[in-house]
């Protein structure tokens, strides 16, 4: 990555919080690396060199900052903006690819070799696939250590450490203290009670402002009973997780998302986490996005009504689009009702919850008794029941780590699957921040009210997805119905 000194310096010199996470200052004359808001004295720029990861800053000696808690920063717009190997390896490592299938399982899943992989990572990002994932685990042990009461030897091998020694290593090496120093600086500053194992409270960080009108309206109305829930301002839903199930109720702050997270295994938690912050699109760049989309005149006003809109994504690929499909050409509300029968049906019971019953059915069960629960015309049943027997038999791939346009010519080549779909899952799985949906009607309605030519997108590139989700909230406000009642306007 490219990284300007001049203007990384100015960062640092103003604590600008918005660059948090994009690139990270290590500081020579202490040994420490800090983000760029760290409230330290700003250290002298003939001291100063600038990294674009936490895994590149440890992989040069450099230890986390005690005071500004790098590793916990938003993650970077870059690897949504990105299409590169490099910005693909890197979702597939924040999703846990490493510690579930090694090095090679992520080498084969982009189709490089591992010494290509580890190349190019090691040059763009300044530390290879290895160094990345150990970047993670470390995060994911101190977040363990400091909220909740798991043994040390758990957490260890939760985090994804092959052994409590090279456990006790790394986070030696990277915090400069021990685990149980880490757990007893956290004791002192916690201000509520401690929650128990199989539990998680969370503070997801991201860069404001944040539109939290839009993504209430979205995940309420699109909510399935027995899968997701909204009240009193309260997100929950079940989740499908590498190594068990999971339930997590969120709730918006000013400068964070409050996240509970309840798992079977802890070794799930980086994912969870990971798909969370990209449901949410908590590593977007809203000022940078914000200020270019400001440039069009006709889309400013849209732009100041809802400062911070992001582009939900899923934490699910493969449920995104069976969902995706049952709700073609029909309503959103009747979408979330057929899905519902679905989940309970086919889907997998989870612990008594008192709004929650199942998480989503795996698509080779979709594709075996699918045909038991799904109503609606044959042919919609019909492509349903082939595309989840392709998830389940890898012909069809569904992750963050493809680019758009193999993703979207995959997609197409399956019947009952159009443009608008495939655009539409592509936007929402990879995640890419440039996708118009032009031919959406409630898109269309919102372009003929701001008076803007769908048709002639170019300038509004890197960030048309943003556009798409201005154009959608301006054609619900004008009609009324952007509020937390599920919306009755097919989209397709």
């Amino acid at each position: 990555m490219d990284l300007d000194f001049d203007r990384c310096y100015r960062a640092v010199s103003s604590r600008d919080v918005r660059f948090d996470g994009q690139f990270y200052t290590a500081v020579r004359t202490t040994g420490i690396y800090c983000r760029p808001s760290c409230p330290a004295i700003t250290p002298k720029p003939g001291n100063v060199t600038f990294l674009p990861t936490a895994a590149a800053a440890q992989q040069a000696g450099y230890r986390a900052c005690r005071r500004c808690l790098p590793d916990a920063s938003p993650g970077s717009p870059e690897w949504n903006v990105r299409s590169d190997l490099a910005a693909r390896a890197m979702r597939l490592i924040r999703d846990g690819a490493v510690e579930r299938d090694g090095v090679a399982g992520l080498s084969a899943t982009l189709g490089y070799s591992t010494r290509q992989l580890t190349r190019t990572l090691t040059t763009e990002l300044g530390a290879g696939p290895l160094a990345l994932a150990r970047a993670h685990r470390a995060h994911t042990a101190r977040t363990l250590i400091e909220t909740t009461t798991m043994s040390m030897g758990d957490i260890a091998f939760a985090a994804g450490f092959a052994s409590i020694r090279q456990f006790n290593d790394t986070l030696r090496e990277v915090f400069d203290a021990t685990p149980t120093q880490l757990r007893t600086g956290a004791q002192r500053r916690a201000a509520v009670p401690t929650p128990g194992a199989g539990t998680v409270s969370l503070r997801l960080p991201y860069r404001p402002p944040l539109d939290r009108t839009w993504l209430t309206w979205f995940l309420s109305a699109h909510a399935v009973p027995g899968l997701e829930h909204w009240s009193e301002g309260v997100y929950r839903r079940t989740l499908g997780l590498p190594h068990g199930s999971g339930v997590v109720a969120v709730r918006f702050d000013d400068t964070h998302v409050l996240a509970e997270l309840s798992l079977g295994d802890m070794r799930d938690l980086a994912t969870a986490v990971s798909r969370l912050r990209h449901l949410l699109d908590l590593d977007a760049d809203p000022v940078a996005v914000d200020d270019a989309l400001r440039g069009d005149p006709r889309l400013a006003p849209a732009v100041d009504a809802a400062p911070g809109i992001r582009v939900p994504g899923c934490v699910d690929p493969q449920e995104l689009l069976l969902r995706t499909m049952i709700g073609q050409q029909i309503s959103v509300g009747a979408a979330a009702t057929h899905t519902a029968r679905l989940v309970a049906a086919l889907g997998e019971p989870i612990t008594p919850h008192p709004h929650l019953t199942h998480t989503f059915p795996d698509p080779t069960t979709v594709a075996e008794r699918g045909r038991e629960v799904l109503t609606g015309p044959a042919r919609r049943v019909d492509a349903v029941i082939a595309v989840a027997g392709a998830l389940a038999d890898g012909s069809l791939s569904m992750h963050v780590g493809r680019t758009r346009a193999e993703l979207r010519s995959d997609l197409l080549s399956h019947r009952g699957i159009g443009p608008w779909t495939a655009d539409y899952v592509a936007m929402r799985v990879l995640p890419d921040p440039d996708i118009l949906l032009d031919t959406d009607l409630v898109a269309v309605r919102g372009g003929d009210i701001l008076g803007v030519d769908l048709a002639n997108s170019t300038p509004w590139a890197p960030w048309r997805s943003y556009v798409s989700m201005h154009l959608w909230r301006v054609a619900l406000t004008a009609r009324g119905a952007l509020s937390t009642t599920p919306d009755e306007e097919n989209h397709r």
